[in-house]
């Protein structure tokens, strides 16, 4: 960074340099290593700005962020500026980091078959007194990006909103979705208005291009899927 800027106060520099305004404008894929552990610090010390801090705490390690990951509360509490706090921060934050890739790393459970939607949803449906209405958003693999309830409601019925099923499905850039609610009362016989929010569903998912595949109605006895009826 430039020699004037690094004699200044980051309070001081031309806010698009300002890691954190820098993040809300130009998204957080453009900011450095240091520029990320300056938000996380907030501050530096008298001599040094946090982005200076943030370089020399990265230097130690030579801007490894794997070694960095290593250092305990009372190595990160050895650089002037960084207090108990501060080291929390860092640690709490590389943490996080490295669970998220242990998480994306995790194989994504398939769903081929209403059986699969059945055997998924028995755990969170069986034995329910009311009814719920879930989603599943799939990617162009049926692999499950992600389950959502998006209602529930009495022992006869519940409301579905459609903007609120493809709301997510977009947002999650789902390729397809499931449908499935359950039937307390343990017939899993379609009402007319199962039928008809199926129908609506399905033409919604043609305008955006994201396909309905199923809808699978639950009860503890078994199920009903409108894809194997033929009535998708």
């Amino acid at each position: 960074m430039e020699t004037v800027k690094e004699n200044l106060p980051i309070t001081a520099w031309a806010e698009d340099d300002r890691p954190r305004e820098k993040l809300m404008s130009k998204g957080r894929h453009v900011l450095s290593d240091a520029e990320l552990i300056a938000i996380l610090i907030a501050s530096g010390n008298i001599e040094e700005t946090a982005v200076e801090l943030s370089k020399r705490i990265l230097n130690s390690v030579n801007n490894n962020l794997n070694e960095l990951g290593k250092l305990t509360i009372n190595d990160l509490t050895k650089f002037r500026g960084i207090g108990e706090a501060k080291a929390i921060s860092i640690i709490a934050a590389l943490e996080l980091g490295r669970r998220r890739k242990e998480t994306e790393s995790t194989k994504r459970e398939k769903i081929t078959t209403s059986a699969g939607v059945y055997e998924l949803f028995k755990p969170l449906l069986f034995d329910l007194p009311h009814e719920e209405f879930w989603v599943i958003l799939l990617n162009r693999s049926s692999s499950i990006i992600k389950k959502e309830m998006i209602s529930r409601g009495g022992v006869s019925g519940t409301v579905v909103d459609s903007k609120i099923i493809f709301k997510s499905a977009v947002e999650n850039l789902a390729s397809s979705v499931i449908l499935c609610h359950n039937h307390p009362s343990g017939n899993t016989k379609p009402s007319e208005q199962d039928i008809q929010i199926t129908k609506k569903l399905k033409e919604a998912g043609k305008l955006l291009e994201i396909p309905v595949l199923d809808h699978v109605i639950m009860s503890e006895t078994g199920y009903y899927s409108f894809a194997d009826e033929g009535m998708m």
